[in-house]
């Protein structure tokens, strides 16, 4: 999913750093609601600091794995989708299947969830990129006849012009 080269030993490097300092972010904030539930408010804070600073060793990766200056909205919302695709076409389907040999009926189910809300993104993310591609069509329709506009007041300027000159 990068913009990369998949083979580069770094490329990988930094999509499993990435891989491990998000799943530390979720995994500090799941731990700061156990010991917020528990009544340990101090523990719970120092959890979500760090998981903060997490998200920030993860866009550190992100932007080297995707760098600014390479995307827009719409490749964003390719990757999204792309990302999403992977996830119920493939990623969790075979997640499932192990669970199933392993009868983890749980996981089963979790996956089962995952497939169905990944395609649930996907069809939001290609909504919304169907969306923006109207949008600026019909942008670029208004700036063509704004242009047209212009263009013709130019024309009769110049002509103007020209029978002064």
């Amino acid at each position: 999913m990068s913009t990369h080269n998949a083979d580069s030993i770094t490329i990988k490097n930094l999509e499993a750093a990435l891989a491990g300092e998000s799943m530390a972010h979720i995994k500090y904030m799941y731990f700061a609601q156990v010991c917020r539930a528990a009544g340990d408010e101090e523990t719970a804070q120092a959890f979500e600091a760090t998981a903060a600073q997490e998200v920030q060793h993860a866009f550190g990766h992100m932007d080297l794995l995707f760098p600014k200056a390479q995307l827009d909205p719409a490749k964003c919302l390719e990757l999204a989708i792309e990302g999403e695709t992977y996830e119920y076409t493939e990623m969790y389907p075979n997640f499932r299947h192990m669970a199933v040999q392993e009868q983890h009926d749980a996981a089963v189910a979790e996956f089962d969830e995952q497939i169905e809300e990944s395609k649930e993104h996907a069809a939001q993310f290609k909504a919304v990129l169907e969306k923006a591609a109207k949008r600026f069509n019909a942008l670029t329709k208004v700036e063509e006849r704004h242009a047209n506009h212009y263009r013709a007041a130019l024309e009769r300027v110049n002509a103007l012009q020209e029978k002064c000159a």
